[in-house]
């Protein structure tokens, strides 16, 4: 036996749909902001990776085996470079040997370029006994913009130290950190303008948005009329009230007394057929629906069978 069902659009429901997708909305779009920050504040760090790091001491190791090499010692050892800030690095030796400048700029240049590391860094030669600077040159990506000075001029046969400070963040990191600040902003702002975009708009529930479904129509009381596969069917007043007692009380025999007494009592005088009528006009209106009868039981009144 099937069941009238009702079917109505709750403007509360409506309501908390919309509050729930505001508040994942939020949620989502605060993620977002957070992730942001987060990559921002790691942007704006001045402090390389480890990889960083151990691709400069590799370097630096080269640079000091052909300093030794250009010396021609090949026996004396590299010490382990050491990192003393956080973009310095300082390499020493276990002997004393001769620098030449043009060709301590060529070692380190060809070093740093091999190890693909950034050509923007300031080389300091420091005298072991007391630690004072014997040369320094400044690099800006080649010799042109850098600042190399007393070229040709050889340092002699001393204990000596090579320090070298990065002037730049290591050039690889920061940009695929802005790569990637990039894209998240991107997204973000992606996300905001779908959301927005499609936001659904809060539509005010009446009366006449209110339907109760029959079998394969679809009753609006608030319109006095059927929908039934698109097609509208206009309904009397005294149909649309006549039904709405029935579909309360889906088959269930209603006596006629109680049809009469809510259908004319308040609306003058009341003939005895008038009611037979009504009910012949709704069969005709619903009789498109085999699975919908409205039965009358003789000398009681009449039934909605669904």
């Amino acid at each position: 036996m099937k069941e009238v069902s009702t079917i109505v659009k709750s403007p509360k429901n409506v309501c908390y749909l919309q509050i729930t997708m505001n508040y994942c909305a939020k949620y989502l779009i605060s993620g977002f902001a957070i992730l942001l920050v987060f990559i921002g504040v790691i942007s704006c760090s001045n402090e390389p990776d480890t990889t960083f790091a151990d691709t400069v001491k590799l370097a630096l190791r080269d640079v000091g085996h052909h300093i030794l090499l250009s010396n021609k010692d090949s026996t004396s050892l590299v010490n382990p470079v050491k990192k003393i800030g956080p973009l310095k690095f300082q390499v020493s030796f276990e002997s004393s040997f001769s620098i030449n400048p043009d060709s301590l700029v060529a070692i380190i240049k060809s070093s740093f370029k091999k190890a693909h590391l950034p050509l923007n860094y300031l080389t300091e030669v420091i005298r072991c006994h007391d630690q004072e600077v014997a040369y320094s040159y400044e690099m800006k990506m080649n010799e042109e913009k850098g600042i190399i000075p007393c070229s040709g001029r050889e340092l002699h046969k001393d204990c000596y130290m090579v320090t070298v400070r990065f002037t730049k963040a290591p050039e690889t990191f920061t940009n695929n950190t802005k790569l990637i600040f990039l894209v998240l902003i991107i997204v973000l702002a992606l996300v905001v303008f779908v959301f927005y975009k499609r936001k659904p708009k809060l539509i005010p529930t009446t009366q006449e948005d209110i339907y109760e479904t029959i079998g394969r129509y679809k009753f609006y009381p608030g319109q006095n009329k059927l929908i039934k596969e698109a097609i509208e069917i206009s309904l009397s007043k005294k149909e649309c009230e006549l039904l709405s007692i029935f579909i309360a009380k889906p088959n269930q025999i209603i006596k006629r007394d109680e049809l009469t007494k809510k259908v004319w009592e308040d609306n003058g005088v009341f003939v005895s057929r008038s009611l037979d009528t009504y009910i012949s006009k709704l069969r005709k209106k619903l009789q498109e629906d085999p699975s919908i009868k409205l039965t009358n039981i003789h000398g009681i009144g009449y039934k909605l069978e669904i």
